[in-house]
């Protein structure tokens, strides 16, 4: 994931200490945010037999790269909240682990949807729904059948 801030985003001190808080709400759910050379970054992508052929002529200007191992959705989500405190910030794009470069439109759909556990629970909810029903279905039916047979013993 890239962000790009414009130049003259915060001055002096205050730079660092946004950038700090950005860390430390990335840091909570696993993501790495750096601050790297766009060349040294352009040389790893070449570098690396996956991503060398990506398209790297957006890297240009200040950048912030986020990097998440284990939610390939969770630099997105954390960049796109603190984008919407500081609206300097805006994505350039993101290069994605089969070496395929996406756009900041994508990005922004990206970080949209649910967080990877979020999704995992909703989809074992999906599958529990019809094992819930018809066991709802079965207690229903068996507590009237109680109920009934308790009236005809005590009629």
């Amino acid at each position: 994931m890239k962000a790009a801030p414009s130049r003259d985003l915060f001055p002096g001190s205050l730079e660092m200490m946004i950038l700090q808080t950005l860390r430390r709400e990335a840091r909570g759910n696993g993501t790495k945010v750096k601050v790297v050379k766009n060349r040294l970054v352009v040389k790893a992508v070449q570098a690396t037999d996956t991503l060398k052929d990506v398209d790297t002529s957006a890297l240009q200007g200040m950048l912030l790269y986020a990097f998440n191992a284990d939610d390939e959705v969770a630099p997105a989500q954390i960049l796109s909240q603190f984008a919407k405190a500081n609206p300097t910030i805006e994505f350039v794009g993101a290069v994605t682990a089969e070496g395929k470069f996406i756009g900041a439109d994508d990005v922004k759909a990206l970080a949209n949807l649910p967080s990877k556990d979020m999704l995992i629970a909703q989809v074992v909810a999906t599958l529990l729904s019809p094992v819930n029903d018809v066991t709802n279905a079965l207690s229903g039916n068996l507590h009237a059948l109680l109920d009934g047979v308790e009236a005809k013993a005590t009629a």
